[in-house]
């Protein structure tokens, strides 16, 4: 929008019941370097012009510029003006030499600079929401209302509505389990779980002095009768499972086996922790044994996989008041709080529609990356799917998962073996971690290299002197 009349190129769109106007003038500016409006090098009106086309004192026009500038969106040039703040978005890349880390699993880097300014955007604007409170002040133990109120929001296209009393804020995926397996369970205490399972859980069994019992699997997941027969012999505190892209298989459970298993744990009365880190990235799932069963489940919703893993944030959605005490205490016990400023820096994005937008950029590389491991990966050896961004590997006799590791170890290649993974024998298979490489070139040596070795015998690429 600009003023002719005065010459102006740039004036904010901004409504006068949004607030402190300068605050208004200053997301104006924000959203318009978002949107395009604004491009970087860009010189601003003078303040006086600005205040005089807009018909608001000139100290408001100044307060706006120096929001702005604090919020890293424009710079001042001395004797020239105000511009907006050309951008330096650094490329990652791996080293010459360096080893492609593919035993971590990452969602991918998307190519949006625009997408990356406006995750940056938001941080920054954090200052005007909310002052020095945030960072000088304690909360909660399982959040504020009004952040477990956003963790409802992001999490009601797979539950349904939650009541925001029954979520919890924690730190992250690993945090929420440590508080719901300290709340029910004890040392010597059994939780079973897929025979095949997160390495997380098995640890935080190990620390606790919990023990873990491997259910049987097949090509679609857990099966049910393995868990009624434990059941029925058994005294199991819980079932911790990953129903959705199961971490590593990438298997997803039927809703016909996942109402079967809801069904056992309802006659058994036994609680069930539903890890549900992948959950978000199908365009369409089953619904969760949180959505079948909210009386009986513990839903761990992890932001990691599918907004950041650098706000270790997840939300826990409990079954009642009375699980919500004893897991609040159980936080307040281990960790005190879940960070106030990544908590907040979740609900920013949530609320103005940023996390979709990263979760759909998540989702588009997720895919490019399928399509290179379709091309290049031999034919059923790669157990994955179109949501994943990770991928289990079945090797081909006489391959070995230790032989296969080493030797992409020596081509500057990490891999996880499955012994990470495995609560009873481990098959020969290893996951692979689609999201690590800097890029779809990285992606494509990696895999080539996986492929080329698994087309020759083991010992046709040893060299042992």
């Amino acid at each position: 929008m600009t003023d002719e009349r005065l010459g102006i190129s740039w004036q904010p769109a901004i409504a006068r019941s949004d607030g402190p106007l300068y605050l208004a003038i200053a997301d104006a500016i924000a959203a318009d370097i978002r949107e395009g409006r604004l491009s970087e090098g860009m010189r601003l009106p003078p303040q006086r012009t600005l205040a005089e086309a807009l018909g608001i004192d000139f100290t408001t026009v100044s307060r706006a510029y120096n929001e702005a500038r604090h919020r890293g969106l424009v710079e001042g040039r001395v004797g020239q003006g105000t511009y907006v703040k050309t951008r330096r978005i650094r490329a990652s890349s791996t080293p010459a030499g360096g080893l492609v880390d593919m035993s971590m699993n990452l969602p991918p880097l998307f190519d949006d600079p625009m997408l990356a300014a406006r995750l940056w955007d938001d941080m920054a604007a954090l200052q005007a929401d909310h002052g020095l409170e945030l960072l000088m002040r304690y909360q909660p133990p399982g959040g504020t209302l009004h952040n477990r109120a956003a963790g409802a929001a992001w999490l009601k296209p797979r539950l349904g509505e939650v009541p925001a009393e029954r979520v919890l804020i924690t730190a992250g995926a690993q945090g929420a389990l440590l508080a719901t397996l300290g709340s029910l369970a004890k040392a010597g205490d059994m939780i079973c779980a897929e025979a095949i399972t997160y390495p997380g859980l098995r640890a935080l069994a190990a620390h606790l002095g919990i023990r873990l019992h491997g259910l049987a699997m097949d090509r679609e997941g857990l099966l049910p009768e393995a868990f009624e027969e434990l059941c029925a012999t058994g005294t199991p505190k819980a079932l911790y499972c990953n129903p959705t892209l199961h971490n590593p298989t990438t298997t997803t459970l039927s809703l016909e086996r996942r109402q079967a298993i809801v069904a056992i744990a309802r006659r058994y009365d036994v609680a069930i922790i539903e890890d549900d880190a992948y959950g978000a990235l199908p365009l369409s799932a089953s619904r969760p044994l949180a959505a079948l069963a909210p009386d009986l489940v513990y839903y761990v919703g992890g932001l990691a996989k599918c907004l950041s893993p650098a706000l270790r944030v997840a939300y826990l959605v409990v079954p009642d008041s009375r699980s919500s005490v004893r897991v609040e205490g159980a936080i307040r016990a281990t960790v005190g709080m879940a960070s106030p400023l990544a908590a907040a820096i979740a609900t920013r994005w949530i609320e103005d529609g940023t996390a979709d937008a990263v979760l759909a950029a998540i989702r588009s590389e997720t895919a490019a990356r399928q399509r290179i491991v379709s091309e290049l990966l031999p034919a059923g050896v790669a157990q994955t799917n179109p949501h994943a961004f990770h991928a289990w590997l079945q090797l081909p006799p006489p391959w070995t998962r230790g032989e296969l590791s080493a030797r992409l170890q020596a081509a500057g290649i990490s891999v996880v073996a499955s012994d990470a993974f495995a609560l009873g024998a481990p098959p020969e298979a290893v996951r692979l971690g689609l999201g690590a490489a800097a890029g779809h070139a990285e992606l494509r040596r990696s895999l080539l290299v996986i492929t080329d070795l698994l087309g020759q015998p083991p010992a046709a690429s040893s060299f042992v002197v």
